[in-house]
């Protein structure tokens, strides 16, 4: 029987790498032949959380063959996803976004919950069917809960993430807030990071109506550090929109000590941007306080603002 392969979308955070892992261990428990695999290259925070509790990145995916066995986590768009997709045989999907160009051929099991996190909804699935939660999966969980969350600062967070998180810290053995911090620190330093790194490390396509929409996201300690490039990240963005045929390209870079974003906004429809958060545009940027989540604060109002 074909080996199924478990994998998130493309640009992979910590959410979705981990509950790739967290998933192919209840697979396994389960007794199926599964295995995690990931869509890009394992980002600093991740490898943080991976590191600390000894943990190997999954490899990348290999081209999907038609009817292939797979889990999605953490995603459900097809442009999210990996080449062909929509040939595979998808069996079971975890996650907490809108559900949006999804579609398949056989009935399966559809897992989507309004969680700040995967991994919240996958400590649900361990309790269900009485498996074993082991310290390196709880970790994994947490920094997952931690990285999407923002430790708690997220609109997204809800208390069902916080219950998780307090439950996985026992079995994790660490200390909640100075581990969190020190795993949001390790992905927030941006200067040795080219600017096509900053602009595709955490980026999405979504289709709003008729529009192509990309939106990256940056978390950081310090914004200025990031627009000081300003010239040079527009170059790429525009690059980008002129490679893909972006109608708008969204650059978010968000102070997760502050608790606020500010945003680059490039495209023929860069103006949506006023219109979604009621802001003026200065030099294609603007100051959005109290966003921090691309998936409630940024996609639905720029969704709206193209409709």
């Amino acid at each position: 029987m074909t080996q199924t392969k478990i994998f998130g979308h493309q640009n992979p955070d910590t959410d979705t790498i981990t509950s790739a892992l967290v998933t192919a261990d209840i697979e396994q428990q389960l007794g199926n032949d599964a295995a995690a695999r990931r869509l890009g290259e394992v980002n600093p925070e991740t490898q943080y959380a991976l590191d600390h509790f000894g943990v190997e990145a999954p490899a990348m995916l290999e081209p999907l063959e038609d009817d292939a066995p797979v889990i999605l986590v953490d995603h459900n768009e097809f442009q999210q996803s990996a080449e062909n997709i929509e040939n595979a045989d998808i069996l079971k999907v975890y996650d907490h976004h809108r559900i949006s160009n999804f579609r398949t051929e056989s009935p399966l099991y559809y897992r989507a919950e309004p969680v700040g996190c995967t991994a919240t909804i996958l400590k649900k699935i361990y309790a269900e069917n009485d498996l074993t939660i082991s310290r390196e999966m709880a970790g994994l969980m947490l920094s997952a809960i931690i990285s999407d969350t923002l430790l708690f600062k997220s609109p997204t967070t809800t208390e069902e993430d916080r219950k998780a998180a307090e439950a996985l810290k026992e079995t994790a053995e660490v200390d909640l807030e100075e581990y969190g911090i020190e795993m949001l620190k390790a992905g927030a330093s941006t200067s040795d990071k080219s600017a096509e790194a900053l602009i595709t490390g955490d980026a999405k396509t979504f289709e709003m109506g008729e529009r192509s929409t990309r939106i990256a996201q940056v978390n950081v300690v310090d914004v200025d550090e990031v627009f000081e490039r300003k010239e040079e990240l527009e170059s790429a963005i525009n690059e980008q929109i002129e490679k893909d045929g972006y109608d708008l390209f969204v650059l978010v870079v968000t102070d997760i000590l502050n608790s606020n974003s500010r945003v680059l906004a490039l495209g023929a429809h860069a103006k949506s941007i006023e219109k979604a958060f009621d802001v003026a545009l200065d030099e294609n940027s603007a100051v959005l306080e109290g966003v921090v989540s691309r998936k409630k604060q940024v996609v639905p109002q720029i969704t709206k603002a193209l409709s």
